[in-house]
């Protein structure tokens, strides 16, 4: 992994974008945070702070410890947790010792915090970090330098807290647009190959198969042409809110096409994911749509084999969804299983 590098912009699945944009700060901040500091660490030593120089060593050391983690493990050392406790008992010693000069240190700290951890666990670290500093500062100064000192460096806790909260909300809604259909609230093709391939993970390492539904609607076009595509998305959406009253809560929709859903339906075998696709096509048809709209759908159903690929998985899938237009219409078709000891190649794109 580079972490200098950007997130791929080829890359189909936002979280994991998001996840790279922030690995990527975590990894800045420590390694300017280390170039910051290493230098002060022979400053203390040369006069005579032998506890701050030791404090700072130890700062440095599991910055390059979160650094060679990300770059060798790609994972968060200690989730972050020694940053706060260092920062906090190495600004308020150095500023027991240094005056001013350490005090300096405690505000970009102080910031950091919020792009290192989680939001409330870095509001709290802030909270006990504002309190050690607030007490150094009132033994260390003048009454109106404790003061001043306490409430600056508070609002700098409340700007960066702000600005953190807002981001967070901002990529939050960012993955929402960029993985949900915005017609029907449904996932979308970004999250497809992930979620399969987490099902086929599971299928492979603990024996729990799952199974997909592909639901096509039939004769969609002539909605369209005959009512108008206002009344077409309207149809959609009302079919997304009935498939989903008959879902469980693990269970995961996806719109991959114009009327074409999917669902993914975790430890479930096939015989149980086509007794739930003849209900939802019974659901569709049993009663109108937008009052005086009458649908049907055509569905197949395909159970995960040891060894295959996702896309042969859906290719299954499709290709039962085919076959059950071929035969008319408004029926379920069960996938065909591989032969024994075969496994399809995946499909040409």
């Amino acid at each position: 992994m580079n972490v200098f590098a950007p997130p791929d912009p080829l890359a189909t699945n936002p979280t994991l974008a998001v996840l790279g944009f922030k690995r990527q700060l975590i990894f800045h901040l420590h390694f300017w945070a280390f170039v910051a500091i290493a230098p002060l660490i022979l400053v203390q030593w040369k006069q005579d702070h032998r506890l701050l120089s030791g404090l700072l060593v130890l700062f440095c050391a599991n910055a390059l410890l979160v650094i060679a983690f990300l770059r060798y493990r790609n994972t968060y050392f200690l989730k972050g947790r020694l940053f706060p406790l260092l920062a906090v008992v190495s600004a308020a010693y150095s500023t027991g010792i240094n005056g001013h000069a350490g005090l300096y240190w405690a505000y970009p700290a102080a910031t950091a915090l919020f792009f290192l951890l989680p939001l409330r666990e870095a509001t709290v670290s802030n909270i006990i970090f504002i309190s050690v500093m607030a007490a150094v500062s009132f033994t260390k100064f003048p009454e109106a330098d404790f003061w001043r000192i306490t409430f600056s460096l508070g609002l700098t806790c409340v700007f960066a807290m702000v600005f953190a909260w807002l981001v967070g909300k901002l990529q939050h809604e960012l993955t929402r647009l960029a993985t949900t259909d915005p017609l029907t609230g449904c996932l979308n093709r970004s999250q497809l190959a992930d979620i399969l391939n987490h099902q086929i993970q599971m299928r492979e390492r603990y024996e729990r198969v799952s199974s997909l539904v592909l639901i096509d609607l039939d004769f969609f076009k002539a909605i369209n042409d005959q009512w108008g595509h206002q009344a077409g998305d309207r149809v959609l959406k009302e079919m997304a809110l009935r498939v989903r009253k008959r879902l469980r809560e693990s269970d995961q929709l996806f719109r991959i096409g114009g009327e074409e859903f999917m669902i993914v339906l975790p430890e479930t075998r096939q015989k149980d994911a086509d007794t739930l696709a003849y209900q939802l096509l019974t659901g569709i048809g049993s009663r109108p749509f937008l009052e005086d709209i009458s649908l049907t759908a055509s569905a197949s159903v395909a159970e995960v084999c040891q060894g295959e690929t996702w896309s042969v998985w859906l290719n299954r899938a499709d290709q039962a969804l085919y076959e059950a237009k071929s035969r008319g219409r408004n029926q379920v078709v069960n996938a065909r299983r591989p032969a024994a000891g075969t496994v399809a190649p995946d499909p040409v794109t």
